[in-house]
């Protein structure tokens, strides 16, 4: 049973920072890609960035290109999303997802939802003004 379990979320004042983790199991990790994705009250959910297999290439919605940061650790099987420079409008349930297997490689990193396989149930992030 694949699980992907969230945690790091919270209530931050805006500029301030945040560290997301993502922790899997019951998938071979190595062979996913990663990506995180976040939904605000009343809107879609929406890419936000994603990460190779291996962690060598990595992908950003431009509203937050320079600010937040994917990474991951297979070895711990855990992707990670650091997020500086918070804004009130990053205010958001944040979602990390993954999809796979990838056998052949480089693969195209994607960012729409229907193209990842697995989610987890979600962080919420606040932004404070």
């Amino acid at each position: 049973q694949v699980q992907l379990v969230e945690s790091g979320g919270g209530l931050v004042q805006a500029g301030g920072s945040l560290r997301l983790s993502c922790a899997a199991s019951g998938l071979p990790f190595s062979k996913y890609a990663m990506g995180w994705f976040r939904q605000a009250p009343g809107k879609q959910r929406e890419f936000v960035a994603a990460i190779s297999c291996s962690g060598d290439r990595t992908y950003y919605a431009d509203s937050v290109k320079g600010r937040f940061t994917i990474s991951r650790d297979n070895a711990q099987n855990t992707v990670y999303l650091q997020l500086n420079s918070l804004k009130p409008e990053d205010t958001a349930v944040y979602y990390c997802a993954a999809t796979g297997p990838i056998y052949e490689h480089p693969a195209p990193l994607v960012s729409k939802p229907y193209e990842y396989d697995y989610w987890g149930q979600g962080t919420q992030v606040t932004v404070s003004s």
